[in-house]
């Protein structure tokens, strides 16, 4: 294998090359994108050499998601930040369109190419090689996620996609094609175990030995992992992307120690503090919320766009020999609860649940009693049961205490019987409004 070490000289040669490109996306953004030119101007910005090179970056204005939702309409339905013409775009992918009308994130030739480059990247350092066959879950044909079918065909994977709602579907093409791969959701890989449980099929020993999980937090919580991995005798890496910017931006190797960067020369990225704003220095073991730029897009490209994904940061070199960032996914900001001044993310609560191991199934759901980020103590957690076990006092005092103990909050139990919180096959839902004042 290459190894991937850069000296101190490369990498002084990396950032002199993304601070080209990003003083030439500058300017292309002030030429092209009426929504810029005036967003740069509102912040005292008079010209592109005003705003300077990255190292300047963060006197600039954030870029936020209902931004660029209030500036479409029927005249400009992808919105104001759209710098291409209509006719060099080549794919226009949509989100999911859960809090309104969709998204709409169009590509040129150029962009979709870039894309592709970062989702190999991504997969190639999970293990993805040439004459693997992998089966996905994953209904990637409108969102952009689609971009992964490029990658996949490009890389030279035998892709088999079964789609989403159809579990005997995928379990079929899992005994009967022989796949090595297995893409979806962490929560949906776990319902997949529980499902071969209740039907006695021992999936451990099927083709499967890698499992990449994205679309969701979870990958990485270890509890999960170690489920999965038991269930499946597979190895789980996680990836991670945002359909704005780009689809599997990390992608974890072998060693699990977190996803690397890949897209380097491509997307630039800052950490912040999800609160004040202000940058988070790059540094090992640094928590903040992922902030993107940009280097080179030509479609709609976006300036310093608040992610809403928090993750902690590791640096230095892996045994893989990528020296490039890593990250581990937090939580989202915007999940974010907080209970008597203590933040409390729902991928956390269920990390520390799922290690509780025995009695549990690792399933559970927040369920607030007012529709408000802030929360009174005790917050109401819902823990589903392990298949067979009875509700016990001692094992729910358990879990209140290594919540307690580990997260700093203050909770009010409810056990369930096994089967009873909801599975889907794409992402899961970790906290339930629906008795919210």
């Amino acid at each position: 294998m290459s190894r991937l070490r850069y000296s101190d000289a490369s990498l002084e040669g990396a950032h002199a090359a993304s601070d080209a490109a990003y003083r030439t996306q500058l300017a292309y953004l002030w030429d092209h994108s009426e929504f810029y030119r005036k967003k740069l101007a509102a912040a005292g910005i008079s010209s592109v050499e005003d705003a300077g090179g990255l190292d300047d970056i963060a006197r600039l204005p954030f870029t936020e998601k209902d931004e660029l939702r209030a500036s479409r309409d029927e005249t400009h339905p992808i919105g104001r930040h759209l710098a291409a013409p209509m006719s060099d775009i080549v794919r226009v992918y949509s989100t999911s369109g859960t809090t309104g009308t969709p998204s709409y994130i169009p590509l040129t030739k150029s962009d979709l190419a870039n894309w592709v480059e970062i989702s190999m990247r991504s997969y190639g350092a999970s293990g993805l090689a040439q004459g693997e066959r992998m089966v996905t879950t994953y209904n990637a044909g409108p969102f952009v996620a689609g971009v992964t079918l490029d990658a996949f065909a490009k890389l030279g994977v035998c892709h088999i996609p079964v789609g989403a709602g159809n579990t005997e579907r995928l379990m079929a093409a899992v005994q009967l094609l022989k796949p090595t791969v297995l893409g979806c959701t962490p929560s949906y890989a776990l319902h997949l175990a529980e499902w071969a449980v209740e039907r006695g099929v021992d999936i451990a020993a099927s083709s499967v030995n890698k499992i990449l999980v994205a679309g969701e937090p979870g990958g990485g919580e270890p509890a999960m992992r170690q489920r999965i991995e038991k269930a499946w005798g597979a190895r789980v890496t996680e990836a991670m992307g945002i359909g704005d910017i780009s689809v599997s931006l990390w992608g974890e190797c072998v060693h699990q120690d977190g996803m690397h960067f890949s897209g380097a020369g491509f997307v630039h990225f800052e950490l912040i503090d999800p609160d004040s704003g202000e940058t988070v220095p790059i540094s090992d073991g640094a928590e903040g919320e992922l902030v993107y730029t940009h280097l080179k897009h030509a479609a709609a490209p976006l300036l310093r766009f608040r992610s809403r994904d928090r993750v902690r940061l590791s640096t230095g070199a892996c045994p893989c020999g990528r020296d490039g960032s890593r990250v581990r996914c937090v939580g989202r900001t915007d999940d974010l609860l907080i209970v008597r001044g203590v933040n409390v993310f729902p991928s956390a609560v269920r990390d520390v649940v799922g290690k509780i191991g025995n009695g549990v199934s690792g399933a559970i759901a927040i369920r607030p009693t007012a529709r408000s980020v802030k929360q009174a103590p005790p917050l109401p957690v819902v823990v589903e049961l392990a298949q067979g076990a009875e509700p016990d006092d001692a094992l729910a005092g358990l879990i209140r205490k290594r919540l307690r103990d580990e997260l700093l909050v203050s909770t009010d139990i409810t056990m369930v019987p096994f089967g009873t919180l909801p599975r889907t096959d794409y992402k899961s839902k970790l906290v339930d409004w629906s008795e919210a004042e």
